[in-house]
């Protein structure tokens, strides 16, 4: 088998890896000329890095670069598969090739956020001594997935997805590139279908050139060419290629946008970024929890209804269960959506935590207390107690209910908006038969 055999046998993402910078497509920002990443490539200066950015976008491609242009080892393990053994081989022979050769070993440690601290933990020393580079990609925040003590060793670089353009460049080059990518193939790819496989693959660009190889197998059952057809894209594209990552950053990002969406009075931004979540994968009853803590947190009382429909929307469902189901699920977005909005039971109850957590176990006031045995009825609990229902209005004007220490405290402050206007006439109405009320009467 020649070596141009053993190419063509390779997958075409792998081919049509770009050699240097110069192919390199997209991550402008970064590697643009007279950017910092890029000189110090070129000029060979190492540090170690977290690449954080979807999938697709050139991690792993990044990083060979940068060990092939620093004239480095590229020693690359994933973090699903190695453990604390295969992390301290790399070392030793890192060690060797520094000691012996003079030659550094760039670590690329591929979804470096599935290290577990013990693991990120053994690689601290290591970087800090420069046995190695670390070089670590990741799909997930760092900030929330890597320990701040390796973070603070390394310096964060955000790739961003592919735009529509940088993508179709990726297509057009495999179509052109006869030494890497189809070789002796003949396909027929209208530029209006090239859009389409753009479009499906959503910012990824392994995934158009997995595309364009499914083309490039049924091209090669056709005798060598082949014009690719709507109809035909339409069947090769059945698979959902929209990246919605249950626990990773996609996700967070997108359940962000829903309740920020929801909080912000727009129904139709809320509408939208459901059906996204749907449309990747999420699970329709996770979003339902999501409204019930919306309803919660940004209607309150200002709509106690909107709790009820969230709930009710759940419950129903799961008795219906996808796609009917999915419906009354939307429809209580829509409506959390469009609800008059409150934080102040949400604010009230963070403020009040707070001072729990401050005041610590403060006594319950003796007149607040039951009575049950005679014993505590002669160590005056539940003494002058007013029980509100047999004062006049069912309130007892100016009785206190907080511990001594913290007084006349307010954390709730209705808003001016729907149910809680009412509730905010009827607090002041209170307070002010508290202001009226006889010294006397006050505990």
């Amino acid at each position: 088998m020649s070596h141009n055999d053993q190419i063509m046998f390779q997958p075409l993402a792998t081919r049509m890896r770009p050699t240097n910078l110069d192919e390199f497509i997209g991550q402008q920002h970064l590697l643009g000329r007279d950017k910092p990443l890029r000189r110090a490539v070129e000029q060979g200066i190492l540090h170690s890095m977290i690449l954080w950015g979807p999938p697709g976008v050139g991690k792993t491609t990044l990083a060979r670069l940068i060990a092939e242009q620093s004239n480095a080892r590229f020693v690359r393990l994933s973090a699903v598969f190695s453990g604390v053994k295969d992390l301290r081989q790399v070392v030793e022979e890192a060690e060797k090739a520094r000691d012996e050769h003079h030659q550094a070993t760039i670590l690329f440690v591929d979804e470096v956020h599935r290290f577990n601290k013990a693991q990120q933990d053994v690689l601290l020393p290591f970087v800090e001594e420069g046995v190695f580079i670390l070089i670590g990609a990741t799909t997930e925040n760092p900030s929330f997935e890597l320990n701040n003590a390796l973070l603070s060793r390394t310096r964060v670089y955000v790739l961003k997805r592919l735009s529509e353009e940088e993508l179709l460049q990726v297509l057009q080059h495999a179509l052109k590139d006869k030494k890497k990518g189809l070789g002796k193939l003949v396909i027929h790819l209208p530029e209006a279908l090239q859009f389409i496989i753009v479009k499906a693959a959503d910012g990824d660009a392994r995934q158009v050139l997995n595309l364009l190889e499914i083309i490039a197998d049924l091209a090669q059952e056709n005798k060598n060419e082949m014009t690719v057809t709507e109809a035909l894209l339409e069947e090769i594209i059945q698979t959902n290629l929209r990246r919605f990552d249950k626990q990773g950053e996609f996700f967070y990002d997108q359940i962000s946008a829903l309740h920020k969406a929801v909080r912000g009075s727009s129904p139709d931004a809320a509408l939208y970024w459901f059906c996204r979540m749907l449309d990747g994968g999420c699970d329709p009853l996770y979003i339902g929890r999501r409204a019930i803590r919306m309803a919660s947190e940004d209607i309150g009382l200002a709509d106690p209804r909107a709790l009820t429909l969230a709930m009710e929307a759940c419950e129903v469902y799961e008795r219906l269960g996808s796609p009917e189901g999915e419906l009354t699920l939307a429809q209580a977005i829509v409506y959390l959506a469009c609800a008059p909005k409150s934080n102040a039971v949400y604010v009230a109850f963070n403020t009040a935590m707070r001072e729990a957590k401050t005041y610590g176990t403060l006594e319950v006031p003796l007149h607040l207390r039951n009575a049950p045995t005679k014993l505590m009825k002669s160590l005056a609990y539940g003494k002058a107690y007013r029980y509100a229902h047999d004062e006049p209005e069912a309130y007892a004007a100016g009785e206190k209910y907080l511990p001594d220490e913290i007084g006349d405290h307010q954390y709730y402050y209705p808003t001016s908006r729907g149910l809680e206007i009412k509730i905010k006439e009827k607090l002041d109405y209170f307070r002010e038969l508290d202001k009226k009320a006889p010294q006397s009467t006050k505990k």
